[in-house]
């Protein structure tokens, strides 16, 4: 029986969230093996583990994963939330189905990155980054999940059921409730499907306080991770 899959990086969002958020929700039980210094991250890079010379990486199925959209397609497909099984996907409604997965999860991630790089913004600068965030928010990206809710009128965004895309996106939503709470309130059928795959079970699980879900960067955490990352 294999083991539990392996995440390797720093105790913080990051890059990594996504991937928890995905093993989670597909009730997958996971360990982390923490990088907390940069020497830590110089023996994964020079023991060969590490393609690109970067984090994160997940050790799961005998391999040594990098790339977190690789990351997040295997484990997609590997634990079916990637629009029903591989045998399906042959099918061209599915194969279209596919797309559209990939499709919105590329519009969570545009979002997203804007978000997790806010802290890293210099303090004259955070105040323009929040309102160009807030702007994309409310006129950009919600609206266009709104839309696709609306347009078909089922509780998930492709085929009816829960896909990787559906957990991406609410783990954004819960990411803008952070910037401003105020940023859904126009959006019935985002916060209802926030609800909804937040009551699954293993989501629910993962959401409980004493999880492997990380809190916001502190000031601290930030510190430390600039260190790991030999960020100046």
């Amino acid at each position: 029986m294999a083991g539990k899959p392996l995440l390797h990086y720093f105790d913080g969002r990051g890059r990594m969230e996504c991937i928890r958020w995905l093993l989670a929700a597909a009730g997958v039980e996971f360990d982390e093996k923490f990088i907390e210094t940069s020497e830590d991250l110089d023996k994964l890079r020079n023991d060969g583990s590490l393609m690109f010379q970067q984090v994160p990486m997940v050790e799961i199925d005998g391999m040594k994963l990098v790339q977190t959209r690789a990351i997040l397609n295997y484990i997609a497909s590997k634990y079916n939330l990637y629009g029903r099984d591989i045998k399906e996907r042959a099918l061209m409604t599915l194969v279209t189905l596919s797309i559209r997965i990939d499709m919105y999860t590329e519009g969570v991630c545009d979002l997203g990155e804007m978000i997790m790089l806010l802290p890293l913004c210099p303090p004259a600068e955070k105040d323009t980054k929040l309102a160009q965030i807030r702007e994309k928010t409310t006129n950009r990206y919600l609206p266009a999940f709104e839309k696709v809710l609306k347009s078909h009128g089922q509780e998930y965004l492709v085929g009816n059921r829960l896909s990787r895309a559906d957990v991406h996106l609410v783990e954004l939503l819960y990411y803008v409730e952070e910037v401003d709470p105020s940023l859904l309130a126009s959006f019935p059928l985002l916060k209802a499907l926030k609800s909804r795959v937040s009551n699954l079970p293993t989501v629910k699980k993962f959401l409980q306080p004493g999880s492997q879900r990380k809190p916001p960067l502190d000031e601290k955490s930030l510190e430390k991770a600039m260190k790991i990352f030999r960020i100046k």
